[in-house]
């Protein structure tokens, strides 16, 4: 099997546990919103395989949880804001590689919020903005618990992704990032 056949392979498993995670284990944080637990899979992909690879996993894992749930609302500005999570953390992560696991999680844990912060309080609401004609701050102050959840999500998966990340290169080690 070539290494392209393998990547898109091997990143529609990652598409899947992100929807997988983000429907069966749904835990209640505030009034109306819970974790989404599939932000764990973008941040092992991110750390294990790359940007292209968390990236690609968190936006199409949003866009089928949100065709699955609940069709396409809300999707867009999902969808975008994790374009922008993901290049984030994915660069962070390479970025960071070299560094001593204390201050690497430090580095990544600040990162993560303002990766959260550009992609769910910026984008998201910039997007919400104009497709439902509802003011900015009404947005944003609305994105706040999701802001909150998600980047305490995704600083709780660093010790995951470093746990995952010797059995991703093991598993496939021509897709793997060098770490």
């Amino acid at each position: 099997m070539s290494k392209n056949v393998r990547k898109i392979c091997l990143w529609a498993v990652g598409i899947a546990l992100f929807v997988v995670l983000s429907m069966c284990l749904q835990v209640p944080v505030f009034e109306n919103y819970y974790l989404c637990l599939g932000y764990i899979v973008m941040a092992v992909y991110c750390y294990s395989f790359g940007t292209p690879g968390g990236t690609v996993v968190g936006v199409l894992g949003t866009v089928l949880y949100c065709v699955v749930i609940s069709g396409l609302r809300g999707m867009p500005g999902w969808a975008l804001g994790n374009i922008v999570i993901g290049i984030l953390l994915g660069r962070a992560f390479s970025l960071t590689a070299p560094m001593k696991r204390g201050e690497r999680m430090a580095v990544c844990a600040v990162v993560i919020i303002a990766a959260c912060a550009a992609g769910i309080l910026g984008v998201k609401s910039l997007t919400e903005k104009i497709l439902y004609a509802q003011p900015f701050l009404l947005r944003v102050g609305k994105n706040m618990t999701a802001f909150i959840a998600d980047a305490a999500v995704l600083i709780l998966s660093l010790p995951i992704c470093e746990v995952l990340a010797r059995p991703a290169a093991n598993l496939f080690p021509e897709l793997a990032v060098r770490r």
